[in-house]
């Protein structure tokens, strides 16, 4: 049976980018930090289901909870950076970005003493608007990557963008990318494998684009964070949009997780490209950074 991806994204409540007209970084520290309980309930849940993951840390989140970082390497989890304090790449500007990729690895070397290959970018900021972040990446010895989504969104993506697992090639090197699951039918293309269209869509369209990736003899990538199974969190007033992607359906998360579960196997993306052969990689299609993000 095919292994898929499963990733956590190791932000808090707070942290997320339909916060950030409401909640200033600059008061982060006096809030509430929840992602700690949160973050073992997904621990929990994996053990019962004897499946790994990749956790994408915050390094910002790893300095004040390093105990949390131990516990997901302790049980066989894959460590992965999230950034630092979840700021885009254009926001933070090449030299920018580069600096932040090295504070990160440097936390969660010094924590778990790992040394991080996989890189999720906030908000799936790897665009056409940041188009050296495949270069940085590779500088910074990041050989796996799952920041371009393959979708039109007004924050984020590149529409033409494979769906499966692919080659990104730079004068640096080659990175792996691994796209989050979408669903392909009748020309489009519906983003099915995590975050809100995790909980928003019936459990039935996230089969459909695992079976479809299953057919391609490729795997998927489904994706979600601690505070998506923590519908206790603080309320706040984000509006009619940012409000109902933010709370919709924070109760059905946990359950609707444990049934895909139940359904197929996952593994953490060291894992998943793990059970494939060298061949399998020389089938992948190969993509100039330059001309998909230029």
């Amino acid at each position: 049976m095919m292994l898929h991806a499963l990733s956590v994204d190791v932000e808090d409540w707070f942290q997320v980018l339909n916060m950030a007209h409401k909640i200033d970084r600059a008061d982060w520290d006096k809030l509430q930090l929840r992602c700690a309980d949160s973050t073992r309930r997904l621990l929990d849940l994996f053990a019962r289901r004897e499946c790994r993951a990749t956790f994408f840390f915050l390094g910002w989140i790893a300095e004040r909870m390093p105990e949390v970082v131990l516990e997901v390497a302790k049980a066989g989890h894959e460590i992965g950076s999230h950034g630092y304090d979840h700021r885009l790449l254009p926001d933070l500007g090449r030299e920018g970005f580069a600096a932040d990729l090295a504070r990160t690895k440097k936390v969660l070397r010094e924590i778990a003493g790992v040394e991080v290959q996989a890189f999720r970018a906030c908000t799936w900021s790897v665009t056409q608007r940041s188009p050296w972040a495949v270069d940085e990446l590779l500088r910074s010895g990041v050989t796996v990557d799952s920041s371009i989504f393959p979708v039109w969104h007004p924050d984020y993506g590149v529409r033409h963008a494979p769906n499966s697992p692919y080659l990104l090639n730079s004068e640096s090197g080659e990175l792996l990318e691994f796209p989050p699951l979408c669903l392909d039918f009748f020309g489009r293309r519906l983003p099915v494998g995590g975050g809100g269209y995790l909980r928003l869509f019936p459990r039935g369209l996230l089969r459909a684009g695992l079976r479809q990736q299953e057919r391609r003899g490729m795997p998927g990538c489904v994706y979600l964070h601690p505070w998506e199974v923590d519908p206790e969190q603080p309320r706040q007033r984000l509006g009619l949009l940012r409000g109902f992607r933010h709370y919709v359906n924070l109760h059905r998360t946990l359950p609707k997780l444990d049934q895909l579960l139940t359904d197929f196997r996952f593994g953490s993306l060291r894992e998943v490209l793990a059970q494939f052969t060298p061949s399998w990689r020389a089938k992948l299609r190969a993509l100039r950074a330059s001309e998909l993000l230029g």
